[in-house]
């Protein structure tokens, strides 16, 4: 332990999290005490999920509170820029892992003065092969004599299963650990002792470090959702069949896929070609300078075909250059020669870097991709390791209803692979359109695919207030039939967390609908975007919190890292 950390007192740490409707709102306070008998620094550093919203910092010292203030990115900046020129300098330090985002800062403290941190975040769970996870991290680095971790869960229809897991809830821990459940709430505490905080996994003298997992789902009788407040429909109905697929994986083998990732690439593939449904039909494509076929149509997955393809994927070998445009047109190809009534089409491509053969404006190869496709099917991209051109895979995988995900280069990256497999591998209805007459403001209403264990969201405002008006009708395609379910109760709560998640769910939209858009229309839904981060006091990445520190002009300033970026430091840090 430092010896900062030994003249600092951390006297209490409590982490309050409340989920209501899959809304998780979540405050970390830490009060701190400076053990010396002259001023110094003392820092707060906590880890907070990628897909949450920072919505509130204050730090309280000698009874004065500094609140941090959300504003306009540029704005913000000019207010660092100018501290940093005085010589003030600060930024937050902002550092992206695969699912946590690090807030740092430090502040000066009287001798024998104390400091209370406290910090909020917002996000909305998402369902994930049939569950919810809430991760909470806690690190104070050091045992804490008032450490205090309370959960509350509150789901209308019910929980149905709710399990604590992490490495918080390990050895002598799991006596820390308490759930209580009623029907429609769950209460899970975590109040381990100083001597507890020592004696985890990955504790020791240092203190608790690590995560509390929280995964649960919900009661599901019926189609119906939930409708509420402002308003937010849940569509995640189970017990429809399973619509067989046509699927085609398409599979950079060129030379940067050296070595650790052409062989873990092979390892889930082999894997997931074992998890295939005997009425899907599938097809492998490779691609270097050149693409290269397994069979140039779509076979059913029979145990001899399976087999075959095994064999294909085994000899898998790295080499060439990099022609994306005609690997993905090659796949489209398959897929359009393919009968596709009464099934899901997916494309999946996996590479590691840009286009470097072939076709390589990467507009032109989104151009061709998306034209096509036609709207008929969705492409995923999978981006393996930090050199791959991130945002052009975001933009073609949206642009073809798709989502793109970062591989990430690790020993586990083939679990990785086949977790995404896992979670497009059960097509349950096709092209979903949500009706809801009587709304207004909606967030996206129509959707390619809605796959088994994972959740439709839709948010909106109920026109007038009228709930007498407002009804609700989701039309969609099942395996050879078209479905319509129709939502008759409701029931209507106007708390202030329905209209934040409408907020949540609508930003998080906007931000991925202009990446598509150019000119007057991008700007049209940037501003929009901007106004309900402002008005919410959401950290974006359109916003930035702005937090001045008790020393005069001493700026901070918060801003919400891009996935793949390396974190900045501030100024004098290695």
């Amino acid at each position: 332990m430092s010896q900062q950390k030994k003249n600092v007192d951390i006297y209490s740490f409590y982490i309050n999290s409340t989920v209501t409707s899959r809304y998780a709102t979540t405050i970390i306070t830490s009060r701190v005490a400076n053990t010396l008998n002259e001023s110094q620094e003392i820092q707060f550093e906590v880890k907070i999920p990628k897909n949450a919203f920072i919505s509130k910092f204050r730090m309280v010292i000698e009874g004065k509170t500094y609140d941090g203030v959300v504003k306009e990115k540029e704005e913000a900046q000019q207010q660092y820029n100018q501290a940093v020129s005085r010589g003030q300098s600060a930024g937050l330090v902002k550092s992206v892992g695969r699912t946590l985002e690090d807030f740092k800062t430090s502040v000066t403290v009287a001798a024998f003065g104390k400091v209370t941190f406290e910090l909020t975040y917002e996000e909305l769970l998402k369902r994930h092969l049939g569950k919810y996870e809430l991760l909470i991290n806690a690190q104070p680095m050091q045992p804490v004599a008032d450490f205090k971790m309370d959960v509350h869960i509150q789901e209308k229809p019910g929980i149905s299963f709710l399990e604590v897991k992490g490495d918080l809830s390990t050895g002598d821990l799991t006596n820390a650990i308490k759930t209580t459940r009623a029907d429609k709430d769950a209460w899970v505490t975590f109040y381990p002792t100083r001597d507890q905080q020592t004696k985890c996994k990955s504790c020791r003298e240092n203190g608790l470090n690590g995560d509390l997992l929280i995964t649960y789902d919900v009661e599901r009788q019926n189609h119906k959702g939930e409708v509420m407040g402002y308003f937010v429909h849940y569509f995640a109905p189970s017990d429809v069949p399973r619509i067989p697929k046509n699927v085609v994986f398409i599979i950079d083998q060129s030379g940067s896929m050296h070595g650790r990732k052409i062989d873990q690439t092979r390892l889930a593939l082999l894997r997931i070609l074992s998890d295939l449904d005997e009425d899907d039909h599938f097809g492998l494509i490779t691609f270097d300078s050149e693409v290269n076929f397994w069979k140039r149509e779509l076979l059913k997955a029979t145990e001899e075909n399976l087999e075959n393809a095994k064999s294909f994927v085994k000899e898998i070998r790295d080499r060439g250059t990099t022609d994306i445009n005609a690997a993905a047109l090659a796949g489209v190809d398959i897929i359009k020669q393919h009968p596709r009534e009464g099934t899901a089409s997916i494309l999946i491509l996996l590479t590691d870097g840009d286009p470097t053969t072939g076709e390589t404006n990467k507009e032109k190869i989104m151009a061709n991709v998306k034209e096509a496709i036609g709207t008929k099917f969705p492409l995923y991209c999978l981006g393996f390791g930090y050199d791959v051109n991130f945002d052009f895979l975001t933009k073609m995988s949206l642009e073809n209803s798709g989502v793109a995900r970062r591989i990430y280069e690790d020993s586990d990256a083939d679990l990785q692979l086949q977790g995404f497999y896992e979670e497009v591998a059960v097509p349950l209805l096709t092209d979903i359109q949500l009706k809801y007459p009587g709304g207004t403001n909606l967030t996206k209403t129509s959707f390619s695919l809605y796959f088994n264990g994972s959740e439709i969201v839709v948010s909106g405002q109920i026109t007038d207030n009228s709930v007498e008006s407002f009804t609700t009708e989701v039309i969609a395609v099942s395996v050879r039939s078209s479905l319509i379910f129709s939502l008759v109760e409701m029931e209507i709560i106007n708390e202030d967390f329905m209209q934040r998640l409408w907020a949540y769910l609508t930003v998080k939209q906007l931000l991925e609908r202009q990446v598509l858009l150019k000119g007057q229309e991008k700007e049209d839904e940037k501003k929009e975007a901007l106004k309900l981060s402002l008005k919410y006091q959401f950290v974006t990445p359109l916003t930035s919190m702005v937090v001045t520190k008790p020393q005069e002009g001493d700026v901070e300033v918060a801003d919400k890292p891009k996935e793949g970026e390396a974190p900045p430091r501030p100024p004098g840090e290695n």
